[in-house]
């Protein structure tokens, strides 16, 4: 047996969420059974939580959770055997595929990483998707030439989690760090992360009909997409990147392209869910050096099994600071 927040629909067709002990012969088909021990809050979890299940939760019952951590059980697979710490991002996981709201996943062994060392399953959480997307655009940067003596670098969305990380990671590193957000009371957490100074989102959230203003951010990464994306790309330096990473402002982008043909701006994706294996390991890798421990710690929020609908529709609402994580023998 094993406990789980399942999702399942009533009679109108909206999902609720009940906390149920569930046989093993209910874990979807998969080589490797983890006994999960962490996960966390995104964005995507509080979609799937919601009573529509925000059009990415394929059919019920189902267990939400995009990201777990824990100790392999049981495997078919001879890259893992019992005893192993694995760590699961992505891969449609908790949308398509059972996810990690429950004390045990069964998955594809393609879908998991081996725990970094150094690291901790419930560190790992806190990291989390939101993370390992922090860190792909802070190598992407690196990788389109990015270094700290090039001025600052400018991270929207900066008390979310994806911001959270990014900015802890970007200070570690050396950069100065403009951090933006809308939420005056986070400026003391943000600063504590390491941000050099506080935008307020108001100050860059609304386009402007100058397609170039003055060149001010070396690099950016962003959360927020809409009318903030278009804006900052008319601010960066000659030859900068913009990593954009989200779209908590909307996925519209009401830009032009003289940026990119004027300045010679990159605008770089940044996807997560289906990175393959090797540049996982990779920003795990990173993850493991890079990222102060000390500003983990300071950024997360513990929870549990019951807390998720409600922490679900927070997040929706980005009323969530900094990384939740959930323990599931809590």
């Amino acid at each position: 047996m094993f406990r789980a927040l399942l999702l399942e629909k009533d009679a109108n067709g909206a999902a609720h969420a009940t906390i149920q002990e569930l046989d093993n012969s209910a874990l979807p088909a998969g080589e490797v059974t983890v006994a999960v021990e962490y996960s966390t809050v995104n964005y995507k979890d509080g979609l799937c939580l919601s009573p529509t299940g925000g059009g990415l939760v394929r059919s019920y019952p189902h267990v939400a959770g995009i990201d777990f951590a824990g100790t392999v059980e049981a495997s078919d697979d001879p890259r893992y055997k019992p005893g192993d710490k694995v760590v699961l991002t992505g891969w449609r996981v908790g949308e398509m595929h059972w996810g990690g709201y429950a004390t045990k996943a069964r998955v594809k062994a393609d879908m998991l990483v081996p725990l970094p060392a150094g690291l901790t399953t419930r560190q790992a959480m806190a990291v989390g998707t939101a993370g390992l997307t922090s860190m792909l655009a802070v190598q992407a940067l690196e990788d389109h030439g990015l270094t700290p003596s090039q001025g600052e670098v400018l991270v929207t969305g900066a008390a979310g989690g994806v911001g959270s990380v990014t900015l802890a990671i970007l200070a570690r590193l050396g950069y100065r760090v403009a951090a933006v957000t809308g939420r005056p009371e986070t400026a003391d957490y943000l600063t504590g992360l390491g941000a050099s100074r506080i935008v307020a989102r108001a100050e860059i959230n609304e386009t402007v009909k100058r397609p170039l203003e003055a060149e001010v951010w070396a690099g950016c990464v962003d959360a927020v997409g809409g009318p903030m994306l278009a804006r900052v790309l008319g601010q960066m330096k000659y030859g900068a990147s913009v990593a954009a990473v989200g779209l908590a402002g909307g996925s519209s982008l009401p830009a032009t392209v003289i940026p990119f043909l004027l300045r010679g701006v990159n605008l770089l994706g940044i996807d997560s869910v289906m990175k393959p294996f090797e540049g996982r390991q990779r920003a795990w890798a990173r993850i493991g050096t890079d990222l102060p421990m000390d500003k983990l710690e300071a950024m997360i929020h513990p929870a549990v099994l019951s807390d998720l609908p409600a922490l679900g529709a927070a997040i929706l609402k980005g009323e969530v600071q900094g990384r939740i994580v959930v323990d599931l023998n809590g």
